[in-house]
């Protein structure tokens, strides 16, 4: 996150931090992310808040349905940074190139 911060901030670039730590995310905003990602795009597997998960709750994760109750409760398994731009596009993770592009 850090990261991005200081490219939003060294670019002049204005946004609205939503920590979904101390907020927890809607079931309406992650369905709406989710008409313009993939499920298994959203989530970070590779973080260790997936990796604690039991089996049961990894194979529910992989279905809407039952997603988005654990995202909204452990939303550190959200991918981050999420972006979400004016036009309403988004970008997930932090790849300069990709984030510079939809600024332009």
């Amino acid at each position: 996150m850090k990261k991005t911060f200081a490219f939003l901030e060294d670019k002049g670039i204005s946004y609205e931090f939503i920590d979904y730590k101390k907020q927890a995310p809607s079931v309406e905003l992650l369905k709406r992310f989710l008409t313009k990602t993939s499920l298994e795009n959203l989530i970070n597997r590779q973080g260790t808040t997936f990796k604690k998960l039991e089996e049961a709750q990894k194979k529910a994760v992989l279905q809407e349905s039952t997603a988005l109750p654990i995202l909204m409760a452990q939303p550190s398994m959200i991918k981050r940074p999420l972006i979400e731009y004016a036009d309403g596009s988004i970008t997930l993770g932090f790849v300069s190139d990709q984030i510079a592009v939809k600024l332009k």
